[in-house]
């Protein structure tokens, strides 16, 4: 099994506030624009970096031609930023139960662990790393926002970096994780379950489109535990 984990609010709690200070130093230093002056708040929550940035600098009348060209730095002097910004120690942001959960898995035979997040790549290794999970996560893997603005885009990209041969790895044996309704969404557009957590800012009602959802990290392998259970080798 693949299973492919959201960070923010599924794996972590508390680290995306010096990642949004990292993304809005980005847009103000590239572009001039700063989203904090602008009247119309952009909601963050499951969007992709790439995502977040475009929505802000078209309510302020940034042209998207000049968007797409000034991806790349906005994507760079993020990246840049929150490594000075984000402290060095970030373990206090995990989840309860969740190291628990991905020492479990990563000890299983058949399970594969990597990830489908928003965040460009640079930022989420530089987050789990300090949060000292990354080593769970192999390099060369996942789909990341900067990959794709658009999140429903980063399922396929992890499989097909998951898979062999040039044959992507196989839907029926991949599960999204995520805590939003975008999450969910992503996942479906992929034709790949999707396990949602309460950990975010999400109730279970606001995720009611999951294949399963569970209240915490113990929940979550409680549910695994039985799907993994019945994957023939």
């Amino acid at each position: 099994m693949l299973l492919l984990f959201d960070i923010d609010g599924t794996l972590l709690q508390g680290a995306a506030g010096t990642h949004l200070d990292a993304l809005f130093a980005a847009i103000r230093a590239v572009h001039g624009i700063d989203p904090a002056a602008l009247e119309s708040k952009v909601a963050t929550p499951g969007r992709t970096d790439g995502e977040i940035a475009r929505a802000i600098l078209i309510r302020a009348g940034v042209s998207a031609t000049r968007i797409d060209e000034r991806a790349s730095e906005v994507l760079a002097e993020c990246s840049r930023l929150y490594a000075e910004l984000c402290t060095d120690d970030l373990s206090h942001t995990l989840l309860p139960g969740n190291r628990e959960l991905l020492e479990w898995l990563s000890g299983r035979d058949g399970v594969r662990l990597s990830l489908v997040t928003g965040n460009y790549e640079a930022v989420a290794r530089i987050k789990l790393r300090r949060a000292t999970i990354g080593h769970y996560f192999p390099a060369g893997q996942g789909g990341f926002g900067s990959d794709s603005e658009d999140r429903a885009a980063l399922p396929p990209i992890a499989r097909r970096r998951a898979g062999e041969g040039g044959v992507s790895y196989r839907r029926e044996r991949t599960i999204v994780i995520g805590d939003t309704p975008r999450d969910i969404a992503c996942a479906h557009a992929d034709e790949l379950r999707c396990f949602a957590v309460t950990t975010g800012g999400y109730d279970a009602a606001a995720l009611s489109g999951a294949d399963a959802i569970l209240p915490n990290a113990a929940g979550l392998r409680a549910r695994l535990e039985r799907t993994l259970d019945t994957v023939p080798r």
